[in-house]
């Protein structure tokens, strides 16, 4: 016979304790499910090493692991059942614990709480950063267009530099015009008076 493994020996005969197997199966149990807790992907595996079937698996991280995801241990119970009918044999159920603790219960209404005036705080201060970025688009706007302005100013008094410049050349050209018209007529009267005599 191999050597027994550590704590109570389990199939020995028709007469061995079913409450002894659902002892030994509770540490197993609780460790898979706190491998769904962690939910990665090595957890999952190492859950699969023990438990093949996948859908199972699925189910042990979809929905166990999270159900206690506030629970720090005492994932499950075991229940004293009647004696089994003809042998006698003490049975046993283990089953997974639904109720929360009270302080399990205050942890989640705190967390719960806590995301509340978190969403609130955002909210209010996402409300005037939002005045705040329009009032700053607005006074940009405003600069800009002090600028545009001020373009504009600038521009006026260049054509008006040009064109008071324009109308000083005409002035000049109009006087050399006239200057040569004289000194043209000038000469024609010279030249008049010079053929006369």
């Amino acid at each position: 016979m191999p050597t027994p493994t550590k704590g109570p020996r389990l199939g020995g005969g028709p007469a061995h304790e079913r409450r002894t197997k659902a002892k030994r199966l509770r540490p197993l149990a609780e460790r898979l499910i706190t491998f769904a807790k962690r939910g990665d992907l090595h957890a999952r595996r190492r859950v699969l090493t023990v438990v093949r079937d996948k859908n199972v698996v699925h189910t042990l991280f979809a929905e166990i692991g999270p159900r206690f995801e506030h629970r720090e241990g005492g994932y499950t119970r075991i229940i004293k059942l009647a004696p089994r009918k003809g042998d006698n044999a003490k049975m046993a159920v283990i089953e997974l614990v639904e109720a929360m603790t009270e302080q399990q219960k205050t942890l989640l209404e705190a967390e719960a709480a806590t995301k509340r005036a978190a969403k609130e705080k955002a909210a209010a201060a996402a409300a005037p950063v939002v005045t705040e970025e329009v009032v700053e688009e607005v006074a940009a706007d405003d600069v800009v267009a002090d600028e545009v302005v001020a373009d504009e100013v600038v521009a006026d008094e260049v054509v008006a530099d040009e064109v008071a410049a324009d109308e000083a050349a005409t002035e000049e050209v109009a006087a050399d015009e006239a200057a040569t018209e004289e000194v043209a007529t000038e000469e024609v009267a010279a030249e008049s008076d010079a053929t006369d005599e």
